[in-house]
């Protein structure tokens, strides 16, 4: 430091504002070494006297300073330890300022650090010394030190952390590597602080005491004590060397805040594979009860685990669904769900299935045709969209070896006992009662579409959008509904309609068509009012012919087009088939047929957005969704028993699922069904369908993938009636979010570790939806100080108890002021918002070792 530099901040310190009873500055400029001895008479700073202090003029000075000159401010230059013993001018310093001229003083004195610190600096002097550096400890706005502080401060700005915060310190260091010799920010602390306080904080803070720390150990450290929150110590004996012991609850929240952190975890999820592997969790959780480790959320491993566990429950024939259905629920609120997410889907839908079979084995019997009918509607169709829901999760995980054996149950239970039985029940109702007429009582046939659905509405003026989606059946027609439902302002109901017999695309399609008669040749060819429904230009025709303002288009061209085009081609149209064929194009041919399943969430999606786009682009209110026909689909190959000879008369059309002909006549395993109901018929044509879910032996496409049957997949067809609502209108239900409420009444804490419970508002229902929140304690800066937790909040129950949820929290191990308000925070993770912040107070007496 030099003079010009020493009279420029003396300068600053003698122009500031006098205090309360002050008249002028005193400053003593302290020089133990004399530095500036040579210099001092040639210093000059306006308004201000210099003089040396020496030992024989102290007397002097005192007098000089209250009596000559009681006015006049005085910089007091001196090479003396003024100490409080012998010293004239010990009252006058008390008041005065004392000044030093060396680096560590200049800094204490531009960081505004009180001079008790000065050993804290000079011992990391070297740290200072980088102007860099520098700035950012000045960046960090600390207003009154402590020791600690500066030491963290020192930290934070070697490892580029914004506040002075250990945690975040310790973070970004072991973020690096795990590696000590090759860790950047520990070499920086080695270089410009001291390592070994490094460690010292890590041990006062996490209870981490080795003779020779090294990170490694150091984050199986955190990561064990972290797992053993949720784990009997009994069981984690093996590894108790890794195990805090105290400070417990500083290692879960540290893990826990690391382990939820968006970009972080990667690194997080990388080094905890390494701590499995560390401390053989596999092995160690194989020796632990079920319910010992459910609620751990450390490691992937607990997962893998409990997988393991209800898969091989499902395989051995354990009945406990209930109970494999809440574990499944219970891990999806925990951090490794998202990677085991098709896994747990799989299993849950194999439950579902195992537990369906359960409830109706003795149910699924011999009864009247439309009984079967109406219990399929309501029923049975739910064991068609668990198999298929279990086969989407397959396919995202197919080469996992547990999802092999689970499949081998699924197809048993799918193939062998839900299909097989229940369509041989169904083939003899429909032989006893529907071979001659074609129809149920009280259920819509599907040539009665236009006539009962459309019709009716184009005479009262209303417009009418109709989606017609190929092989779309009845169970797939559900779950758009409940979507529909569920997203939109609008309503949507579903009904069922008999198909047509054979269920096919070209039959089915026509008999949606305004028709007085409808008929098929000898070629197979199908018509409607002596028209040809082939292709979409002739099945505008027909439209147009029956309302001049229609139309007839293909989904994808519609998709195509942009708003404005969207909006002029259906401006002044009445009446609108649009054509969608995802499913139906994917499952029909042999090289696709396996992403069967694929193609209807596919759909799914598709035909949602279909419906949002002719709301908002084309205001339309009055939407109808129906199919052509269903399907048949197992992903088992079909073995040589599943298939019969093909039917020995003279044929017009032969397909795996049935045949045409003129010929009528009984055939062993064939259904023989006139279809004088179903078509004009003037050449008295015959359908022979296979029973069952048979196929007929014949080379060509895939059979897997199959219709043209009497099955109930393919020939119940769903009629979905969408009405749109506008916010605002009468009647009109908005959607809202299930509210997720604290219900606990106590608001203070005495325990690091603690309890609360809370409550789903509602059930989740139409218009009602879910709401995913996570849950922590803070401080008033926002501070997190808890662990987090996450509360899925989609119960369907309308018991309260089955919509309850009891969380269990962990504070930082810190010292609370039993005065200051602290916040439970409630936020919801889709948007981001604090839907509810409770004030608690937090009173832990002595923070202890005994936290745990």
């Amino acid at each position: 430091m030099n003079l010009t530099q020493i009279v420029s901040t003396l300068k600053e310190q003698f122009q500031e504002s006098l205090k309360d009873g002050e008249t002028r500055k005193i400053i003593f400029w302290i020089d133990k070494d004399q530095e500036f001895i040579e210099d001092i008479d040639q210093l000059h700073i306006d308004d201000v006297q210099v003089h040396v202090l020496t030992e024989n003029n102290q007397f002097y000075t005192k007098h000089l300073l209250e009596k000559e000159q009681p006015n006049t401010s005085y910089l007091i230059y001196t090479s003396l330890e003024l100490g409080a013993e012998n010293n004239w001018l010990a009252d006058t310093m008390y008041y005065a300022k004392a000044f030093y001229a060396d680096r560590v003083s200049l800094i204490l004195s531009e960081l505004k650090i009180d001079p008790s610190f000065r050993g804290v600096v000079k011992k990391h002097e070297r740290f200072f010394l980088n102007k860099e550096r520098y700035r950012k400890f000045q960046a960090l706005g600390i207003e009154t030190y402590d020791e600690e502080l500066i030491e963290l401060a020192v930290m934070s700005v070697l490892c580029n952390v914004k506040v002075p915060n250990f945690e975040e310190v310790l973070k970004i260091v072991l973020l690096d590597t795990l590696e000590d010799i090759e860790n950047k920010y520990l070499l920086q602390l080695d270089k410009f602080f001291n390592t070994d306080i490094f460690w010292e904080y890590v041990s006062k803070k996490y209870g981490y005491e080795r003779e020779t720390p090294s990170l490694k150990t150091l984050f199986i450290h955190l990561a064990v004590t972290a797992f053993s929150h949720s784990i009997n110590e009994q069981y984690l004996t093996n590894i108790d060397a890794f195990l805090a012991k105290r400070n417990r609850t500083n290692c879960l929240v540290f893990i826990d805040h690391w382990m939820h952190h968006r970009t972080d975890n990667v690194v997080f999820e990388r080094y905890i594979k390494m701590v499995e592997d560390e401390i053989q969790l596999t092995q160690l959780l194989q020796h632990m009860p079920i319910d010992e480790f459910k609620k751990a959320d450390t490691f992937p491993s607990i997962d893998r685990a409990i997988i393991i566990y209800i898969a091989n429950g499902l395989l051995e024939k354990r009945e406990d669904y209930d109970a494999y259905i809440k574990l499944i629920q219970l891990r999806r609120a925990k951090h490794y769900y998202h990677q085991f997410k098709n896994v747990y889907e799989g299993l849950f839908y194999a439950v579902k299935m195992n537990e369906f079979y359960k409830t109706h084995q003795q149910v699924l019997s011999t009864k009247p045709a439309i009984d079967l009918f109406k219990d399929y509607q309501t029923i049975y169709y739910q064991m068609d969209t668990y198999y298929r829901k279990f086969y989407v999760a397959f396919d995202s995980e197919s080469n996992i070896e547990i999802f092999m054996k689970l499949k081998e149950m699924v197809e048993h239970l799918y193939t062998h006992w839900f299909m097989g039985e229940l369509n041989v029940y169904w083939s003899q109702a429909v032989k006893a009662e529907m071979t001659e007429k074609w129809s149920l009582p009280g259920v819509l046939n599907q040539q009665q579409f236009y006539s009962s659905m459309v019709a009716p509405s184009i005479r009262k003026g209303d417009r009418v959008f109709v989606i017609i989606s190929d092989a779309f059946r009845y169970e797939i027609g559900v779950e758009l509904a409940e979507r529909l439902n569920n997203e939109t302002l609008g309503t949507c109901e579903i009904q069922s309609m008999l198909g047509v017999v054979p269920s096919v695309t070209k039959l089915g399609m026509a008999s949606l068509l305004p028709h007085q008669t409808l008929d098929m040749n000898t070629k197979g060819q199908v018509y409607v009012n002596g028209q040809s429904t082939s292709g979409l230009e002739n099945r505008r025709a027909i439209l147009e012919s029956t309302v001049t303002d229609s139309m007839a288009i293909h989904y994808q061209e519609m998709m195509n087009m942009n708003k404005a085009g969207r909006r002029e081609t259906f401006k002044g149209k009445k009446l609108i088939y649009i054509y969608h064929d995802s499913i139906d194009a994917m499952g029909d041919k042999v090289l696709t047929e396996m992403y069967t399943f694929d193609a209807v969430e596919k759909a799914l999606n598709e035909l949602s957005t279909l419906i949002k786009m002719i709301r908002d682009d084309l205001s339309g209110t009055n939407i109808l969704i129906t199919a052509d026909h269903g399907f048949l689909y197992q992903r088992q190959p079909l073995e040589q028993s599943d298939k019969i000879e093909k039917v020995q008369v003279d044929m017009i059309e032969t397909k795996h699922r049935y045949a045409l002909s003129t010929v009528k006549t009984e055939v062993a395993g064939q259904i023989t069904i006139d279809l004088n109901s179903v078509i004009k018929n003037e050449n008295s044509l015959i359908a022979y369908v296979p029973n069952g879910s048979l196929r007929n032996r014949m080379q060509g496409s895939g059979v897997n993938f199959n219709h043209g049957g009497v099955s109930l997949q393919e020939v119940m067809v769903p009629l979905l009636s969408y009405k749109n609502k506008r916010s605002g209108q009468k009647d009109t239900q908005q959607i809202t979010k299930v509210d997720i409420k604290l219900t606990s009444t106590a608001n203070k804490i005495t325990n690091s570790i603690f309890t609360l419970n809370f409550f789903q508002t509602e059930k989740v229902e139409e218009k009602t939806k879910s709401r995913t929140v996570v849950i922590y304690m803070a401080d008033q800066e926002g501070n997190v100080l808890s662990n987090e937790e996450t509360v899925i909040g989609d119960r369907v129950s309308s018991d309260p108890m089955e919509r309850t949820f009891k969380l269990q929290f962990v504070l930082k191990g810190k010292t609370y002021d039993r005065n200051q308000s602290y916040d439970l925070i409630i936020k919801d993770t889709e948007t981001g918002i604090v839907t509810e912040r409770v004030p608690f107070t937090i009173n832990l007496g002595i923070v202890s070792d005994f936290d745990f």
